[in-house]
């Protein structure tokens, strides 16, 4: 046996030959640098199995889902004259229409109801969902399925909407599917549709099942035989068949109405906004693979909307909270010709004008000012004004007191009201007419009444609706308008109700 040198260890491996070999330390730390480089290898050749384990698990999962749904192309239905569209799924206001089919055929459809009472497949529950153009609000429109409104007959896409017939909203999903359905929308609307989604029975329940079930507050007991379902009064998790049933529930609770049903629908669909913002649906993988799973299962969509088009618009609404989804229905009236059927009332002209030109319904739809066609000719450091609150919110009179006197006017006064009243209406005394004008123009859609022994002064009456003010052309100074924080609760001819997402399930 040999000594080792002072600057060498022994290290004993394998003998080869009866032999000791001796390695000077910089080999020993070459070999363990070695060992290490090999262990960093593995480590990166595990991380890149595990990566493209993802990447095919995620592959699968898309073409899983897209294989899903079924594809109908109803392009040759929808005519040639057709709306311009204001957006699509990257920018801008998107429409799509959202349809519950009540056939009974097909895996999940055959046990609920066997349709004698209606037979053939009819669009159940009928939904505009309306995405402004900010991506900050959606607006989701029930259409009532008992409406009576003009539509193609036959559905022919070439028939001019002059040659149309009145017939029952969802007799036009039979006679032609979602094609017909569009195509009627945006004759009597003018608003463009860009996609649609058609969901039946079988998808329906299997999604609140992938929720985990859904809760439900009904203040009465329900037994409906028709549906095919019961329930006590009080709050309850319903699993899928119930909640198909909850939906659908009509002659047994309330008048009996669609009207009643829609209500019933929006509010389980404010629950099912507030379920899935909860458990944070978005946040897990699993979860929410088995809600898409179960959506698209029974899910037919035009051509172009597919997984990846959902998956843009859902990037896109991310940020939009339950309290900024509200739930809308089209305001109806008795319709003349039977009254188990309704039509739409006039005030629905102005819902449908709000979505074509992406108004939040908050703000009234701007009118005509007197100003518009001749010129100011009294500045508004010459005029009196008082601002009256009828409105019924705190605090608007004054808001629109600051934003008058950065204008120019003097000494504008705010006082509370003790009417009920809409819009804005400007009083003043005939010699004043040409003041009240200028104040006009500080109010869009104001309404002009002359009122003798007014003397001097000018005033304003704010009404459930009232706009903020806007800058007067001819306004002294340029200190900009305080940004309002205060807005007249809307009113669109009265008749317009709204549902925010956010509101008790039992309200």
């Amino acid at each position: 046996m040999h000594d080792a040198p002072d600057d060498t260890d022994v290290d004993l491996v394998a003998p080869q030959r009866g032999e000791l070999r001796v390695r000077s330390r910089g080999e020993r730390a070459d070999a363990v640098h070695a060992r290490r480089r090999a262990r960093r290898r593995r480590g990166l050749v595990v991380m890149s199995a595990v990566a493209s384990v993802l990447v095919v698990a995620m592959v699968a999962a898309y073409i899983r889902l897209n294989g899903n749904i079924s594809r109908l192309d109803v392009s040759g239905m929808l005519g040639k004259d057709r709306p311009t569209p204001a957006g699509n799924v990257a920018s801008g206001p998107l429409n799509i229409l959202l349809v519950g089919s009540d056939v009974r055929q097909g895996d999940g459809n055959e046990s609920y109801g066997d349709g004698d009472w209606e037979p053939g497949q009819h669009s159940d529950t009928n939904i505009l969902m309306h995405i402004s153009g900010d991506r900050k609000s959606v607006t989701m429109v029930s259409i009532p399925r008992d409406s009576m409104v003009p539509a193609p007959v036959d559905c022919d896409a070439e028939a001019p909407v002059a040659d149309w017939e009145v017939t029952q909203w969802n007799q036009n999903f039979n006679t032609g599917g979602p094609g017909c359905l569009i195509r009627t929308i945006e004759g009597n609307t003018d608003v463009f549709v860009n996609h649609f989604a058609v969901v039946d029975f079988g998808g329906f329940k299997n999604m609140v099942d992938a929720l985990g079930g859904v809760p439900v507050c009904t203040p009465t007991d329900i037994n409906d035989s028709h549906a095919k379902f019961t329930l006590s009064a009080g709050r309850h998790t319903l699993d899928g068949e119930q909640a198909l049933g909850y939906v659908r529930t009509r002659k047994s609770i309330g008048d009996g109405s669609d009207i009643g049903r829609i209500k019933r629908q929006q509010a389980f669909m404010a629950s099912v906004a507030q379920e899935a913002t909860k458990s944070s649906l978005l946040l897990r993988p699993d979860k929410l693979l088995r809600f898409l799973d179960a959506a698209t299962q029974s899910l037919t969509t035009d051509p172009d909307f597919g997984v990846a088009a959902m998956k843009d618009v859902a990037e896109s609404v991310k940020g939009i909270g339950v309290d900024k989804i509200q739930f809308v229905t089209v305001p109806t009236e008795a319709y003349t010709g039977d009254e188990n059927r309704v039509q739409w009332a006039p005030a629905a002209q102005d819902l449908w004008e709000a979505i074509r030109t992406d108004r939040d319904l908050s703000t009234p739809k701007p009118k005509p000012s007197p100003t518009d066609t001749e010129p100011l000719t009294v500045t508004p450091d010459e005029i009196d004004v008082e601002v009256v609150n009828d409105a019924g919110v705190t605090g608007l009179a004054k808001q629109a007191v600051e934003a008058l006197q950065v204008q120019g006017f003097p000494s504008p006064t705010s006082s509370n009201g003790t009417e009920v009243a809409s819009g804005v209406t400007i009083e003043h005394s005939p010699e004043k007419a040409d003041s009240a004008r200028t104040v006009a123009a500080a109010f869009p859609g104001a309404t002009l009444k002359e009122v003798e022994g007014m003397g001097s002064q000018v005033r304003v009456i704010l009404g459930s609706g009232a706009p903020n003010v806007v800058e007067v052309p001819n306004r002294i100074g340029d200190e900009p308008i305080p940004t309002p924080t205060l807005t007249a609760t809307p009113t669109i001819s009265g008749t317009i109700e709204t549902r925010k997402a956010d509101a008790d399930i039992c309200s």
